[in-house]
């Protein structure tokens, strides 16, 4: 009785199908992945970024144009999701996929509430 472990198998190579290139995901984990080395920096720009720029926002939102209080909740989830996240170790990729989220979440309130 023959077995694979005592008979030579012949395996065929197959062609492996190319990757795209030139998608945002690829570029997006590609620029990630080159970060790894400095995900200290990134945790102490984003907090310092959130800091200035973010934690404001409410205030000016509800004050100048009366945003709702839901505003306020997000912008503190935000910001403690990513002290908790850079503290708790994550990974570069949750750091600074957590960090472009809120970057993007923010703009978009802005633009809600002023436009």
């Amino acid at each position: 009785m023959e077995t694979t472990m005592s008979t030579r198998v012949q395996w065929t190579a197959q062609p492996t199908t190319k990757k795209s290139t030139n998608s945002l995901a690829y570029k997006w984990n590609t620029f990630v992945n080159s970060q790894t080395e400095s995900k200290t920096l990134w945790f102490l720009v984003s907090l310092v970024f959130q800091g200035v720029f973010f934690l404001p926002v409410p205030a000016f939102l509800i004050y100048y144009f009366n945003a709702p209080i839901l505003v306020l909740v997000v912008t503190l989830t935000l910001f403690f999701a990513n002290i908790i996240a850079g503290m708790g170790g994550a990974g570069i990729k949750t750091l600074l996929t957590l960090f472009a989220a809120s970057i993007a979440l923010h703009v978009l309130m802005l633009i809600a509430f002023i436009i």
